[in-house]
Order: structure tokens, then sequence, then C-alpha cells
């Protein structure tokens, strides 16, 4: 039985794109059909952010061949198990501590219900969380990465450095306070620079109880942001 995709991109070439590298196959495996195109835009829509859909049909030879090498895989992984998680997580967080040019570092790495946190303290530490948590973020990935391998489950990683968490969550509900403030002074929607997935949540959350304001997300990553608009 074939299995039906749908893709999006800004265009229809980034939209194909994208559908076959993630279902990791070449153009010619798979049935194309374009549902949006760039034309279908009118004068009302030319400041909406640009959005094309394709459909992408999966023939059965490659989609069994996937199930297989999926079941395969998931065959090969370990039940999920926390104490072995943070052990391995505080190993990878040690040997990284010891090959840094400032070692004067303190590291936690614990369970907390469903998550691994793991919190990172010391002087000058503004290189390992970067402009706006940037490497901070990069870093929490790579050690989502090292701990969900070979695991078979989620694993959560929630790391902080240096109380930036705290710091950058205040700071982000003082901004969403102050341009919700000109949204009703104004009458007029405000769009938020790009902000990863994590901090815009922090803004949702923050507007969310207001009788006055709404907020919603436009774009795709890493460049989708929160616009702030009056309730109608």
């Amino acid at each position: 039985m074939e299995k039906t995709y749908v893709f999006e991109g800004k265009t229809t070439t980034e939209a194909i794109e994208k559908g076959l590298k993630e279902l990791k196959v070449s153009k010619n495996k798979v049935d194309i059909k374009v549902l949006e195109t760039e034309e279908k835009r009118s004068f009302f829509s030319i400041l909406t952010p640009r959005i094309v859909k394709v459909e992408m049909t999966l023939k059965d030879d490659i989609e069994n061949i996937k199930e297989e090498k999926s079941e395969h895989k998931k065959e090969n992984k370990v039940k999920f198990n926390q104490d072995e998680v943070v052990k391995k997580v505080e190993e990878f967080i040690k040997k990284f501590v010891e090959n840094l040019p400032k070692r004067n570092l303190n590291y936690e790495v614990k369970a907390e219900e469903e998550n691994i946190l793991v919190n990172i303290d010391g002087e000058d530490t503004g290189y390992l969380i970067g402009y706006r948590g940037e490497v901070l973020n990069s870093l929490q990935n790579i050690l989502t990465n090292i701990a969900s391998k070979d695991i078979d489950g989620k694993v959560r990683i929630q790391l902080n450095i240096s109380g930036y968490r705290e710091k950058r969550k205040k700071d982000l509900e003082n901004l969403a306070d102050k341009i919700a403030k000109n949204v009703i002074r104004t009458k007029k929607s405000i769009s938020i620079e790009p902000m990863s997935a994590y901090e815009r949540k922090i803004i949702h959350l923050r507007l969310q109880d207001s009788d006055k304001v709404t907020t919603h997300s436009v774009g795709e990553e890493p460049y989708r942001k929160i616009v702030v608009s009056l309730k109608k």
C-alpha cells in the first residue's frame, strides 16, 4: 500500500528537497504533486509568509524497506534507564570540562522526573553560553544526542550554565510585557525577532492569559518568530 506525505517550503524546490531528505530517497522513487504553488498569491497576501506544499507518494517497496530498517534499529536499542543515562552524560561532561581552556568549573548531572538536568557553573562562562544562548543550546543538543544513542525512549536534557536560563526567562517575560503594552497602545501587531522554540514558549505562556492581546508563531525554523496582536 502506497503512503502519502506532505512537505512545505518557501519554494517548490525547497519543499521537494525537504521531503526527499526526510524520506531518504531519490526523486525517482516518489510521485510528486504540487498542492500550492508560488503563483497562487494575491496582492493582499504578499506580506504573509510564502508557503508551498507538495505531496509525495512513496512506493510500496521503498516503504517496506524503511519499515524493516526501523524495526531492526528499534530491536537493537536498549530500554531507557535514567541512572545509566545520567552516568553516560556525566562521563561526557567530565571529559568536556577537562578539555576546556578554563577548567575551574563545577557541574552536576541529575535526574528529575522525566528529565536529565545538567548544570555547569563557574567564572567566565560566557563563551559556553554564546550570543543569546546559541552555544548553550548547541551543547544541549549534543548532550541529547549522546544520551539518546542506542536508547529506546525519549531522553530530555535540560542544560543550564551559570543561571542563564533563569536570567533569559526573566528578560523574555519583560520583553513580552513591553511589546503587549505597545500593541495595546498602537493597536498594531508587532513581530518579535526569530528565537528558539523554548524561548517562544516563554513568550506564549507569559501572554496566554491576557484579555487584550494574543500570540501566534509564523515562519519556519530557524527563522520562526512570534507575532503579538490585539484580540478581536
